[in-house]
């Protein structure tokens, strides 16, 4: 009815690109190292609702900005860079076992800023509108009457996919985390990992191509 094609396919190609590790995953196990399992969990589900974001924009043409305007590109491409390097150096400068800003706070709103850090990451990451406008299109058929519900289709089952494997990378750093957490003067150092992490991302965001 959708003019899905494939489903199969594409529900295994989605497994490998999940799983491929990327920005995402250095994300999610940065933020479960500095903040512990439910800091990473809460990245995890920021950033699948940043993919669900960039599923309707890929679904309502707003991704093709970015794959037409270099400016465009540039633009949101060195906004993510300038974040990730941000939160980068604040982990580099914390001394305690979570990220700047969380200190005293309640773990409630130590998640939801893990959350927002994390929808924002991958909204901030053109790849991944443009990964989404490249590969939804060749499994919906050319004469399909209703390609928007086949974006926001296949967009939402690679969400679902995502969601599983983050939750899973999330957790099994947080008991890596656990483990180093035994000796008090590892936090220190799970902090500087992590903000060497998120400015290396930034780095390699900045020098991305269109």
């Amino acid at each position: 009815m959708l003019g899905i094609h494939h489903y199969g396919w594409f529900l295994a190609t989605a497994i490998v690109l999940v799983i491929t590790p990327g920005q995402d995953t250095f994300f999610i196990l940065g933020r479960s190292l500095s903040g512990g399992r439910a800091a990473g969990i809460a990245a995890a589900l920021g950033i699948s609702a940043g993919s669900v974001i960039h599923t309707f924009a890929a679904a309502l043409g707003l991704s093709a900005l970015l794959a037409t305007s270099p400016y465009a590109f540039m633009a949101v491409k060195f906004a993510g860079a300038a974040y990730l390097i941000y939160i980068g150096v604040r982990a580099l400068l914390s001394r305690s076992s979570g990220l700047p800003g969380e200190q005293g706070a309640a773990g409630g709103a130590g998640q939801w800023t893990a959350f927002r850090q994390g929808v924002l990451s991958n909204l901030l990451n053109p790849k991944v509108a443009l990964f989404f406008l490249a590969l939804m299109p060749q499994f919906i058929t050319a004469g399909s009457s209703n390609k928007i519900g086949a974006f926001l289709a296949l967009g939402l089952s690679f969400v679902a996919l995502g969601v599983l494997w983050c939750v899973v990378l999330a957790i099994a750093a947080a008991r890596l985390r656990g483990a180093f957490l035994r000796r008090p003067s590892m936090a220190n150092v799970l902090n500087k990992v992590a903000g060497v992490m998120f400015i290396a991302l930034g780095l390699r965001l900045a020098t991305a191509r269109q």
